[in-house]
């Protein structure tokens, strides 16, 4: 008799449980079919319509180029350099130091999946990363080559570059020329794509995040984040005015009204994307915002006016951390 009622009350804690498990497993079910209507999975690199099957001889070249210091006024800075891939793509310093000393203007945004934006830097002024690729290289502030002649100089003169370029670029008479450096940039950084575990979540394995991210998924979904910050980037897809409910503290960047002339266009900048957020601080176009707590506590005045609870904002936190990909070994 005492068996049989220990295995009655055994089969009831298992029905039980059972139940609470379904319940849970539905609701995670719900949270994931909502997600992927506005998120979707990286790809294993970025490729558009127009383009050709990129070749293995390109990247490689794109990569040697990233990491070249002769692409420098005094040999002393890469592309790698303020887009660290060792550190997710960027310095972490507020605003990046040139070669002559002084600084740029604006925070230096990761290169990892910024081929998944609408456009590149804050302001959206180049329409691509192979436009992108080319002007850091003769900026003035930046690493100051004085012009395109002297840079393919260098390249010619060096027997290892006309090896790469000719291989590159096998149909060409002159295959070393600045369209095609700025093009194997491109190339290259179109492979750098962070997969995280985000990503696997998206694709159906809804135990890759554990309940705090969950419960940070559902906040930021909620708390209406997902308006600008959506897609395969996580943002990176609009443009949109920076203090659009409350002013933002610092009102000395116009955003592309520096470049449109505008009215519309003051304090709006490129959404940017939130993959890796977790390790790409200081943030925003200024560098002025130190963690990633407060960046969220702004965005929540800023753009939604909420003031987000401490309890909140730590769900968001969590849910951005789960945002943080891998690095491929060789750069690690």
């Amino acid at each position: 008799m005492k068996k049989l009622i220990i295995f009655s009350l055994l089969l009831g804690i298992s029905f039980i449980s059972n139940i609470s498990y379904a319940k849970v497993n539905s609701e995670d079910k719900i949270l994931l079919e909502k997600a992927k209507s506005y998120f979707s999975p990286l790809p294993n690199r970025v490729t558009d319509s127009k383009e050709n099957k990129t070749s293995l001889d390109k990247i490689n070249l794109g990569k040697a180029l990233f990491f070249e210091k002769k692409l420098s006024l005094n040999n002393s800075m890469s592309c790698n350099t303020c887009h660290n891939l060792k550190t997710y793509g960027v310095d972490n310093q507020e605003t990046s130091l040139g070669v002559k000393g002084k600084r740029g203007g604006r925070n230096s945004p990761t290169v990892y999946n910024a081929g998944l934006h609408l456009s590149q830097f804050w302001d959206g002024r180049a329409k691509d990363l192979e436009a992108q690729a080319g002007g850091p290289i003769l900026n003035p502030v930046e690493m100051a080559m004085p012009d395109e002649k002297t840079v393919l100089k260098r390249l010619e003169d060096d027997s290892k570059y006309k090896n790469m370029f000719k291989k590159a670029f096998p149909n060409e008479k002159q295959p070393i020329s600045y369209l095609n450096l700025s093009k194997s940039i491109a190339d290259f950084e179109k492979t750098l794509v962070t997969p995280s575990k985000f990503d696997k979540f998206l694709k159906g394995n809804i135990a890759s995040l554990n309940k705090d991210e969950k419960k940070g998924l559902r906040t930021f979904m909620e708390k209406g984040c997902i308006t600008c910050h959506n897609g395969v980037a996580v943002g990176g897809q609009m443009y949109q005015k920076f203090g659009l409910v409350k002013p933002y503290k610092n009102a000395k960047d116009l955003g592309r009204f520096d470049l449109t002339k505008n009215e519309a266009d003051k304090f709006v900048f490129k959404v940017p994307s939130l993959r890796n957020i977790a390790k790409t601080a200081p943030y925003f176009h200024d560098g002025k915002v130190k963690t990633l707590s407060e960046a969220v506590t702004t965005m929540g005045e800023t753009q939604l006016g909420i003031k987000l609870s401490k309890e909140e904002n730590k769900a968001i936190v969590d849910f951005l951390n789960s945002l943080t990909g891998e690095i491929k070994k060789e750069f690690k």
